[in-house]
């Protein structure tokens, strides 16, 4: 079990330099097969290293003579909601690995930077204990869904009573990927997965969590959960231009461009590559989320200016859960708010959507 870890400094608890940092801290206060959990991925690791890669693959211009005076506008609305930037919180399984205090301490981090919260059905702290810490900030809830629809029905209900305004169906793990580290380290989670109905979670492998879900997904699913729930649907884990035709076509009111971390299927195209070719084919119809390898502020203008929306992040917020509870989760957020707004005045753009304009150039000494 995680420790309570909680630093005391207002402004910034951990001192984030980067958070690629926080990952090697990180290790030293979550406990090995927690951290083999959160921090590895599948196989090889090829795709979780390839995500962070492919940043390189484009690059920016830097801009002068723009007339901005630091620092740039980094809010965005979406959906008619205000959030301070457009980086938001991804879903991640049981943070209760890395924090005693788990899912409520990074809901209160995220509450308080200003932007969206995605709650996880593999979360390890009831959603009404998550939802009462959003004070006034959106949340989405991601499904994993059930092969029984009555256990569907029963968190979408529990979602909906709670103020979700949107569900993530996470349509990529019908299946675990192959992660070596969780085998290696004999990893069963030692805290339950209160949402799930059909899954409590201790002492499981994930292999056998996932097994309780639904593995024969279909474009019906997403009638499905907009008729039962009346709520949007984003699907998550597309990378093919073919995969959004499908998506849309069958009623998906967004996309969510991920691999899930390099979690599931390694040796597939890094995620940051993925988006251009979901964003061509999606062709501004939904709106886009992407996730997958983000590390720098910078990481999120390229994806935002390759026809991202909304761009999430998972590992670095859950280390800086493990360091620092909802500081550090915050702390998290304004690190790569403030190397974003560097990139924007860097490369004269005024605001987020200016950002979303600007066009990148092709590295053709990318590896």
């Amino acid at each position: 079990m995680a420790q309570d870890y909680q630093t005391s400094s207002a402004e910034n608890p951990l001192n984030v330099i980067n958070v690629y940092d926080l990952e090697r801290d990180a290790e030293k206060v979550i406990p090995k097969g927690g951290f083999g959990y959160i921090s590895s991925g599948a196989a090889d690791l090829y795709t979780i290293q390839e995500n962070i890669k492919a940043f390189n693959h484009k690059l920016v211009a830097p801009r002068v003579l723009q007339d901005i005076a630091f620092p740039p506008d980094p809010s965005t609305t979406f959906w008619g909601d205000k959030l301070t930037s457009p980086i938001i919180m991804a879903p991640v399984a049981a943070h209760k690995l890395a924090n005693t205090q788990g899912e409520v301490a990074t809901a209160k981090g995220v509450s308080r930077y200003g932007t969206i919260f995605t709650i996880s059905s593999f979360a390890s702290e009831t959603y009404e204990a998550q939802a009462a810490e959003a004070n006034g900030q959106p949340q989405w809830f991601q499904l994993y869904q059930s092969k029984d629809d009555n256990a569907t029905k029963q968190m979408l209900d529990v979602a909906k009573k709670n103020g979700a305004k949107a569900i993530v169906l996470t349509a990529d793990a019908t299946v675990g990927g192959y992660r070596e580290a969780d085998k290696r380290n004999g990893f069963t989670f030692p805290v339950g997965l209160p949402i799930v109905p059909y899954q409590n979670g201790v002492d499981q492998t994930m292999d056998n969590v996932y097994k309780s879900a639904k593995q024969s997904l279909s474009p019906k699913d997403i009638d499905f959960i907009k008729s039962y729930s009346g709520l949007p649907v984003f699907v998550k884990g597309v990378q093919t231009a073919e995969d959004t035709e499908i998506a849309i076509q069958a009623g998906a009111d967004g996309i969510w461009v991920s691999n899930h971390g390099g979690r599931q299927l390694d040796g597939g195209v890094a995620s940051f590559d993925a988006l251009q070719v979901v964003a061509k084919a999606a062709r501004k119809r939904v709106p886009i989320v992407f996730d997958s390898g983000v590390r720098r502020g910078m990481h999120v203008f390229k994806a935002l200016a390759s026809g991202a929306d909304l761009v999430a992040i998972g590992r670095p917020v859950i280390y800086g859960l493990a360091l620092g509870g909802s500081q550090g989760v915050e702390a998290v957020f304004k690190e790569l708010e403030n190397e974003l707004l560097i990139a924007m005045q860097l490369t004269g753009s005024h605001n987020i959507e200016e950002v979303k304009a600007t066009n990148l150039i092709d590295n053709q000494f990318a590896d």
